[in-house]
């Protein structure tokens, strides 16, 4: 298998992975640091949830590709 295609597999999917991780929601992050409380345990759902899975898949996939290239190379 040519290189190419996984450098070329491997920018898409780091691409990909960088836009979801962006789309996730980052409205909890700042919360504790006025004193609100995170304490409600909340499941993750629809489009969150969708979103979550797909995160951890394409970290598979970018993680596979890399082991690939370096044995390839």
């Amino acid at each position: 298998m040519d290189p190419r295609i996984i450098q070329i597999g491997q920018i898409i999917v780091s691409l990909l992975l960088i836009t979801v991780i962006l789309l996730q929601n980052r409205g909890t992050g700042l919360s504790g640091i006025f004193g609100g409380s995170s304490a409600v345990f909340q499941t993750k759902r629809g489009v969150e949830k969708v979103l979550f899975t797909v995160t951890i898949v394409l970290a598979v996939i970018f993680f596979a590709l890399s082991l690939g290239r370096l044995f390839l190379e």
